[in-house]
């Protein structure tokens, strides 16, 4: 078995929160560089609200260039590692993996639909009104005690005003609204794709033909079905190989694929890696 130790999961638990309210907010001053060397795992939901800066965020392997009027939104589970210029400011909101997942309508539309979107770029009229918002929820957490539930109607505020915003950017938001069965899609994949690996499963589940699920992603998604299915399992790999000290083998089978070989080759096909090589790059 592989005994590389795997990076670290941080909690809020660190940045001084209390496991009843699962809320902390920071305002992000920084004298000199910030630096996030090494890939972790966090268990919370963050949003990073740039006003001014720079530097570089890596969000599940994709980098972001960091940039004035940004929202960064990393979500439980992700992996993330950031390198900020010495003039990064803003704002960074944590919501407690507890917290965050038992909140109604906490984002206007599933997080699975901002995957594509991680860093949002705000007009800054839009970006005051958030930071308006965030100066007075850090008002309303200092206190004792607090009013949860006014911290809660601000904070969802704060999250509708990035929500409303991204809708009216992103083409592809607008596409899972207009088609439900495309969000119901991939909400199945993100729920089976260790299992399930075949869009006909999918097209079942949703009582349509694959046919016409795979015409349905490439009219609106442009990407083949499969592409969906493909991208996740890809992506749970590459957490796995990195988090935990398991073998290429033993996550081959968690995965759902059948033997070694048949895990490799796919991987590969993804990243232009072996598990190994992925693995020892980071």
């Amino acid at each position: 078995m592989n005994t590389k130790t795997a990076f670290p999961i941080s909690g809020i638990d660190a940045f001084g929160s209390s496991a009843e309210s699962g809320y902390k907010l920071l305002r992000h001053e920084v004298d000199g560089k910030s630096r996030i060397e090494k890939p972790h795992k966090q268990d919370f939901f963050l949003l990073f609200a740039v006003r001014k800066g720079g530097g570089m965020h890596s969000i599940d392997f994709k980098d972001y260039p960091v940039a004035d009027y940004q929202v960064h939104l990393l979500f439980p589970g992700q992996v993330h590692r950031w390198e900020l210029d010495e003039n990064t400011t803003g704002f960074q909101l944590m919501v407690g993996r507890r917290a965050f997942e038992t909140s109604p309508n906490f984002l206007r539309l599933s997080f699975i639909l901002y995957r594509n979107h991680q860093v949002i770029d705000l007009p800054p009229a839009i970006f005051d009104l958030l930071s308006y918002e965030l100066d007075s929820l850090e008002k309303e957490l200092a206190p004792t005690p607090v009013d949860w539930d006014m911290v809660q109607l601000r904070t969802r505020v704060a999250l509708q005003l990035i929500s409303r915003e991204a809708e009216r950017t992103y083409e592809d938001i607008n596409a899972y609204r207009a088609n439900p069965i495309l969000f119901k899609y991939h909400a199945l994949v993100d729920a089976h794709f260790r299992t399930h690996k075949n869009v006909a499963f999918y097209a079942d589940q949703l009582n349509i033909s694959p046919n016409y699920l795979n015409i349905l992603c490439r009219r609106h998604l442009h990407v083949p079905a499969t592409f969906l299915i493909h991208n996740r399992v890809g992506l749970e790999a590459k957490r796995v190989l990195l988090v935990s000290g398991q073998s290429a083998k033993e996550i081959a089978f968690e995965l759902g694929f059948s033997d070694l070989p048949h895990f490799s080759n796919f991987f590969k096909a993804q990243t232009g890696l072996s598990p190994r090589a992925f693995r020892n790059a980071l």
